[in-house]
């Protein structure tokens, strides 16, 4: 996987070894072993999950589409299409919520 170097990527701690792929990824600081965390580390911690949870819940309502949610068994050429127009979907469901309120 290659991300624009300009990419900010938000880990959790599941992808340790992205640090050495992706220069400009967050992740969450471990507790070192038989130590604690400082107040600073563990602020950081939770900013990181606040930033997280947004793009997490987002994952949750686009898994609705089995087709994202399960191994894609259709053309490689056109998974790219499917998920914008899923994407899609999901910005227009969005949107029609936003101006119903």
């Amino acid at each position: 996987m290659r991300f624009h170097f300009l990419t900010e990527s938000l880990e959790d701690s599941g992808y340790q070894g992205i640090s050495k792929l992706h220069s400009n990824s967050r992740l969450p600081q471990k507790k070192p072993r038989g130590g604690k965390l400082t107040k600073e580390q563990k602020q950081s911690n939770r900013t990181l999950a606040c930033r997280r949870i947004l793009i997490e819940h987002i994952n949750r309502r686009l898994k609705v589409f089995r087709i994202l949610s399960q191994r894609y068994r259709n053309r490689r050429k056109r998974f790219g299409l499917r998920c914008h127009l899923i994407a899609g979907i999901y910005n227009y469901e969005l949107h029609k919520a936003s101006i119903s309120f």
